[in-house]
Order: structure tokens, then sequence, then C-alpha cells
């Protein structure tokens, strides 16, 4: 008889199975039985194939290759120009915008709060003249940008249309993504200004203006990514993000779009983590289970409405200051099983991340594990060339079901998302599963390779990229010049102060505020004064009920 080993790195359930990091037992060996029989194979639909499981082109990657898009953003709008620039030179396809800390939270670089952030984790850009310098030589009619912004998303949208104005690029050729997901800023991110309601109906603002004058433009980018970071597990981030998609839907039904209108440009963004079958298993349950919601709950017609189309990331939470260069590993993993899984847009993440922002020596070792993996490793050749494995097929079942269970218990239990949101549900499942993950881990149950396990501690230190004081200080003082300028300038100054006034009319009124934002940006209105304004009407948050 054979003798199962048994690896230390196996959490196991009472009957002895060792489990997924989501807790789903894991049998030994799978056949046609767990999955009702050999008949299974005869209902398995092809790639391109209502309800997606294989993937949502027919031909995927044989037709064209995922979009490489890494994530890119430090210091000054200058700076990170000249980054896009370097990435595109070097192959990549897309750009994707990294915000600094002040940006996120809708504040201005010289703002008290901002001091010590300002250009640090991402970008800074505060006025449409940060924006313009941000794209200054780039063609906006010929590429794709994502912008990783939420809670001010409305404003950082209003300045790339007017960049696209001034470069002469008609809005309904401007192709790209908006993150502009604010409900799992509640959840797990805590990077949100206003409350759950005002902030819930900011998002279907942009929905309705990009549906009437943007129709390439990806409105939301649905993020489970940052849920699943924050230690919720693959089972709660495919549920909570469906969930989320769902109550995007259904608010923007509620405000009179039709939804074969608007659902086609809505996209998702997954993280991707160590458990390598599981993650596959994962984008297959979640293209399956949008595609029934969509056709079958809110009566979407179009075929691209039932279509879950998504970026995926390689998960930032599992990259170890210990033994950086294993992080290249890692990545090389995680960014296989989002292939397999049928992505349709990569970042993988640069082993220096968790030390500070990616040095171009990193960031180019990143972007050449994709090109590997596309153009050297034959994944490309087939479509879901995983499809049909007993355990890939079972594994994709059982997370379905316990994402719908979560999905359930949250509209039968709460009454729906917004509600849940409010009283805290979803922070308090995701800080459960953290800590549940930080217990396994301390026993040794879960593996890190160089953190409690195969510990070296003499191993290589790699250089990093350190972002300069002056950044901020010459930030701050363009920021403070520009601001000068326009009210030194007695047309410009009364202009600026008309479009703040309008600003927050449209918001006491409920209308839409794109426009308004719009006009206040080429007022040169800042990303602080345009969020102080709404705040005078919607108020802020304070974070909601204790964990």
């Amino acid at each position: 008889m054979a003798t199962e080993v048994r690896s230390p790195a196996s959490p196991r359930n009472p009957q002895g199975n060792p489990t997924t990091m989501s807790g789903t037992p894991i049998e030994q060996v799978y056949t046609p039985e767990h999955l009702g029989g050999i008949e299974f194979l005869d209902q398995l639909e092809l790639p391109g194939q209502f309800p997606y499981t294989r993937g949502i082109h027919a031909t995927m990657y044989r037709d064209k290759v995922w979009t490489m898009r890494q994530f890119a953003g430090f210091g000054s709008a200058a700076q990170t120009n000249e980054r896009f620039k370097y990435l595109l030179g070097a192959g990549q396809t897309g750009l994707s915008t990294a915000f600094d800390l002040p940006t996120l939270m809708g504040r201005d670089s010289d703002d008290p709060l901002s001091l010590g952030e300002v250009g640090k984790c991402g970008v800074a850009v505060t006025s449409l003249e940060d924006m313009k310098t941000l794209f200054d030589g780039i063609d906006l009619s010929a590429v794709s940008t994502s912008m990783t912004i939420n809670a001010p998303a409305a404003i950082l949208l209003a300045f790339y249309i007017c960049v696209a104005r001034q470069q002469g690029v008609p809005l309904n050729k401007l192709r790209g993504t908006l993150q502009n997901d604010i409900l799992k800023e509640f959840h797990a991110q805590n990077e949100f200004v206003f409350p759950p309601r005002p902030s819930v109906k900011l998002v279907i603002d942009t929905i309705e203006y990009c549906t009437e004058h943007m129709p390439q433009w990806n409105t939301v980018s649905v993020s489970g990514y940052h849920i699943r970071e924050a230690g919720a597990t693959a089972a709660q981030e495919l549920a909570f993000t469906i969930a989320d998609g769902m109550c995007y839907v259904e608010e923007a039904i509620a405000r009179g779009l039709d939804v074969d209108t608007f659902a086609p440009r809505l996209s998702f963004f997954w993280d991707v983590h160590n458990e390598f079958f599981e993650e596959i298993a994962k984008f297959r349950a979640a293209r399956r289970m949008w595609a029934h919601i969509m056709r079958d709950r809110y009566g979407a017609k179009n075929e691209r409405s039932w279509w879950l189309r998504c970026h995926a990331q390689t998960a930032g939470v599992s990259l170890t200051e210990q033994q950086p260069l294993v992080n290249i590993v890692r990545v090389a993993y995680q960014a296989l099983a989002a292939v397999l899984g049928g992505t349709q847009s990569l970042h993988t993440n640069s082993m220096d991340e968790t030390l500070a922002l990616p040095t171009e020596n990193a960031v180019k070792v990143a972007l050449r594990t994709q090109q590997i993996a596309a153009e050297e490793t034959g994944v490309t050749r087939t479509v879901d060339p995983l499809g049909g494995s007993f355990f890939v097929e079972a594994l994709t079942n059982q997370i379905e079901a316990e994402a719908k269970e979560l999905i359930d218990h949250a509209y039968e239990t709460f009454g729906g998302v917004l509600p849940a949101t409010e009283q805290g549900y979803f922070r308090r499942a995701i800080a459960d599963s953290s800590h549940r993950y930080g217990q396994e881990f301390d026993a040794g149950e879960r593996v890190m390779v160089g953190v409690n396990k195969h510990v070296d501690d003499d191993y290589e230190r790699i250089p990093t990229l350190v972002i300069d004081q002056q950044v901020e200080t010459e930030q701050v003082a363009r920021v403070r010049a520009m601001r000068a300028r326009r009210d030194g300038d007695p047309a410009l100054k009364a202009r600026h102060e008309q479009a703040l006034a309008n600003l927050r009319q449209v918001s006491l009124d409920g209308g839409n505020v794109m426009p308004a934002l719009i006009e206040a940006a080429e007022a040169l209105a800042t990303v602080g004064e345009m969020m102080r304004t709404m705040q005078t009407v919607f108020g802020t948050y304070d974070g909601g009920p204790e964990l």
C-alpha cells in the first residue's frame, strides 16, 4: 500500500486531509467520481462558450498574448514619465499608474498631512499640470492606461480627460482602466474619504459618464487584490469581489442605466498567491459565476456583459525581505498560475518591492518573467490546457460553492453589500482569516522559504531605490507656484472659484459630478480643493464599527 508523504506545510481538516490556503480539503487523488462521474467530460464547454469556465475567448493567447502591464509610479510626474518611457521601450504593452499616498487620500502635496509621504509609494499628482507632465510625449490614443486610484478616482479621470483633449485625442478613442473600486477600501485597504453610500454614488457617476463619452474605457476594476493582501482566503477574495461587482451593477441599474450599456466595460483585478492550483481554479470559477450572475440575475443580453475580463498581479504579501532573489522564483510560479487561469492582463512583482520601490533592473527582470512565459514555455499554444483535469475541475467547483455561500450570507443576513459594508461584515471576516493564517504560519504549517524554513541569515543584500527628500521639496514648491500663478490672475481665480462653487452645487443637487470636475480641473483646482468641496456635502467617514 502506498504511504502518503505528509508535508510539514500542510494544515489538515478534522478528517486528516491537507487543505489549500482557503481551507479546502485536498484528496490524495482525484477521479471522475469527484465530479459526478465521467459524464462531466461531455458537459465541459469549450473556451469562448457560456459560462466561460475555460476562458472568455475561443482562441485566447493563440490570438493575442495577455497585456504586460507593469505597475509604475514614484517621485515626481517627470520621474514617472521617464519610467513609463523606459518600460514601453522594454516591450511593455500598457501603462499602469501608481499614485503616492497623499494623492490616494485626496490630499495635495503641500497638505501638512502629506509631508513625509510625497512621491514615496507612487507618483505625486496634485493638479492638471502634474498630469500633463506625467504623460508628456506619450500619445494617449496609442496606449492603454490603468490608474490605481479610488476615493479621488473621478478627479484623476477628469485630469486624464483634460490631457487627452489638449492632445487632440477624442474621448471615444481613449483606452484604459480606472480602478475606482471604493468598496474594497472599506473592506481592506482603508483609503476612503467619504462614507460608503456617497462614495459608491461617485463610482456610478463615472460609469454613467464613461458609458456616454468613453466607450472603450473600463470604468471600474473590481479589485480582489487588496482583499487578498489584507489576509482573505482565495474563496473570500472571489466572493467579496464578485459581491462588490454586483453592488455596482445594482446601483447603476437603479440610476436608470441599461445593464448592457455599461456592464461590458466592468473589469476585475485578482491577486495570484502561492497555492498554484487553487489560484487557477479561482479564475475559472470567477468567470463562471459572473456569467451566470449577469445573465440570470440581472438579465444582461449582450454576451460581452457576461464576460469577466481581468487583470492579475502576483502576490505582494508573499514577497520576503529575507533572500529577496528568491522572490523571482515565487513571482514566476504565480505568473504561470495567472496565465493558466486565463488572465487578460498581468503585472509581475519585482524582487525588491518588499524593500522599496522597484529599481529599473528589478522591473526588467519582472517583465522578462512574463516574456519568458509568453515566448519560451509554450503555454500559449493551446487554450485552457488544464481543462478536464479532475483536480482542477473539482477545485473550481469547490471554490465556487464556497464563494456563493459567502455572497448569499451578505445578502440574506445584511440585505446586500452596502449594508454589510456599513456593519463591518467583510472587514471582520478578512481579519479572522488573517489571524488564522498567522497562527498556521507561527506553527510552521504554512511555510515561507527563507523566513520560517530554509533560513539563511547570510543572504545577499540588493540595492534599492531611494526617493530623495528633494523630490518632496520640489513638488511642494511646484504646487505652491501653480497656486500663486492661478490666484494672481483675476480672471483665472474667478474661474477657479466659480468651478468649485458649481461642483458643490452639483453635489448638493445629486447630479453627476464628472462635468463639474472636468471644469474644475481645467480651472487648475487641485485634488485637495475638489475633495474638500465634496466633503462639505458628503461628509467624512470615520471607519465604521470596531472589529
